[in-house]
């Protein structure tokens, strides 16, 4: 619903141009502050691992206290929002500039979030992450692409992941896809995407 503008926000002083993404990062930590996932798209702001490290851990520093198990919350890091959610040992981030809008950060991350509970049946912890993460991937790629926001509705990113390696087949149901079948699928446009690019 409403106009998905993109570009110039008001107060943004019109400076946002297209080279300049939305969404800097979308992340997902362990209990621990280890990475499970990352991909940064402000490749300006964190230019190399170094850094990105560094912020992860300020990030996950600053908001290990908090649960923010049943809805997003929301900090303020130097001078980017973070929105963030938990689920028994992993924590979700996305991350934005502080001119974004927290409701769409927050829409985008819950997006992400529910349409991960579909694909992992609900089990969101660690363990089952990794064992999935070509799923995990896929479903961010669905989610954001280069920091622009494509998709915050986590039915059509369920179909998207699911669909994606059924290749032209008519559409099945997460539901009648054992999780064998997704991951396989996953697995398969994981390693293409791979080769087409070069890493991350």
């Amino acid at each position: 619903g409403g106009g998905r503008q993109r570009g110039a926000l008001p107060g943004g002083g019109g400076t946002m141009d297209a080279l300049v993404p939305v969404v800097k990062a979308v992340l997902i930590l362990d209990a621990d502050g280890n990475r499970l996932s990352s991909k940064f798209y402000a490749k300006d702001e964190f230019p190399s691992s170094a850094e990105q490290t560094t912020f992860e851990q300020k990030l996950f520093r600053k908001t290990k206290h908090t649960s923010a198990r049943s809805d997003a919350d929301i900090i303020m890091l130097d001078h980017n929002v973070a929105v963030f959610r938990s689920t028994g040992d992993c924590r979700f981030y996305l991350v934005g500039s502080a001119m974004e809008n927290e409701l769409i950060l927050t829409a985008v991350l819950d997006g992400l979030y529910e349409s991960l509970q579909t694909l992992l049946r609900g089990q969101m912890d660690r363990r089952t992450l990794l064992d999935n993460l070509e799923i995990v991937i896929l479903a961010i790629d669905e989610l954001v692409d280069g920091g622009m926001i494509l998709e915050t509705d986590p039915n059509a990113i369920v179909s998207r992941v699911t669909m994606r390696g059924v290749d032209g087949a008519q559409e099945v149901p997460i539901t009648e896809l054992t999780i064998g079948q997704a991951l396989a699928s996953a697995k398969e446009q994981f390693i293409k995407s791979m080769n087409r690019t070069d890493g991350f």
